[in-house]
């Protein structure tokens, strides 16, 4: 895979990605806390299973991370090889990411905007790691001090822009976001 081409691959993931938690109304996260709508469960049992959600997203970022971008293998230096690591983190990711809204599909959970920032910011780890993949992919990876980071999350709060002007600044007909 060129440099050129998962630089824009990673460029519209991360404008589609952004722009998510704004759009669809589903959970993406499931959190220590109860959001309004959702089923009363004991707060222990909710805080174990938020915890145990993010503990599992942290070992997906780091799989993302160390399998995705290592170039150990037999096909090594393979596109075909990369893009199958790729479909597949992309493929556990996106069900790890839905398993919160499959599990109250029977309920309106409603967020507010601290809980789609919180989702903006798990989007952009995983699209980061996904990033430092490609960039391990190759070839070396560069380290990065914490402008670097700023400045990517600003980027990527500019491209969840779209989504929060149709989410909160535009009119909807009546009840469709309530």
């Amino acid at each position: 895979m060129s440099q050129t081409f998962s630089v824009y691959l990673l460029i519209a993931l991360a404008l589609c990605v952004a722009n998510l938690p704004f759009v669809i109304e589903k959970p993406f996260l499931l959190l220590p806390w109860s959001q309004k709508g959702e089923s009363p469960r004991p707060m222990w049992v909710q805080f174990f299973i938020g915890v145990l959600f993010f503990c599992v997203l942290a070992f997906l970022v780091w799989v993302i991370l160390s399998y995705l971008g290592s170039l150990s293998g037999l096909l090594a230096n393979s596109s075909a090889e990369f893009m199958i690591k790729l479909l597949l983190a992309l493929f556990s990711a996106s069900l790890l990411m839905s398993l919160p809204g499959w599990l109250s599909k029977q309920q309106k959970v409603q967020k507010n905007l601290f809980i789609r920032l919180l989702e903006v910011l798990v989007f952009y780890c995983l699209v980061g790691a996904l990033g430092f993949a490609f960039e391990s992919h190759i070839g070396n990876r560069f380290p990065q001090n914490w402008e670097f980071y700023v400045i990517t999350l600003c980027l990527f709060l500019v491209m969840a822009y779209p989504g929060f002007v149709y989410r909160y600044l535009m009119r909807h007909p009546k009840g469709k976001f309530e």
